[in-house]
């Protein structure tokens, strides 16, 4: 998100967000509740208050699963919803012919982002921006994942992927 898109959900000026970013001035109780607001956090999560240590555990019964989205393919969140976090983790499923990317699927990536995907069984296709590559089990791709991508399951079998997308990192 930027300072602008900020600004414009927090009711604070981007110059006061862009000193309280840099570290140059402490926001006063009211100015902070403004920005948890905008970031959709409670106050105590923007100043991680609630956190219990430095390890959090997501046991597999905790998993978030995501939105039922295009018929054969399921996804769960791995990690868990910290503030500040910069990176996600998820598994997917496909079914046999399933592709991502259909209606109740995540939406695109925010701008500058990158997605690292590890095909754990079966075979999958990434699509990104018309270019096909085919992946077997084993195989970690790296890619844009602010480009129109999707990824196939031409297999007969499910294929199962990890996905980490780590967002916000620029391109020079």
């Amino acid at each position: 998100m930027s300072l602008r898109d900020l600004a414009g959900r927090s009711g604070v000026s981007a110059p006061m967000l862009s000193q309280v970013e840099r570290g140059e001035t402490s926001p006063t109780l009211h100015v902070a509740a403004r920005i948890a607001d905008g970031l959709e956090l409670r106050l105590s999560q923007l100043l991680r208050l609630d956190e219990s240590g430095a390890v959090t555990v997501v046991r597999a019964v905790e998993r978030r699963q995501g939105p039922e989205g295009t018929a054969g393919h399921s996804y769960e969140i791995l990690t868990p919803p910290l503030p500040g976090q910069r990176a996600e983790l998820s598994r997917h499923t496909l079914a046999a012919g399933a592709a991502t990317g259909g209606p109740g699927d995540p939406p695109m990536h925010e701008p500058g982002s990158r997605e690292t995907a590890l095909i754990e069984s079966g075979c999958a296709v990434l699509v990104c921006e018309g270019e096909r590559h085919e992946l077997a089990a084993g195989d970690c791709v790296t890619f844009d994942a602010d480009l129109p991508h999707h990824f196939e399951n031409p297999g007969t079998d499910d294929a199962v992927l990890l996905a980490v997308v780590s967002a916000g990192l620029r391109r020079s």
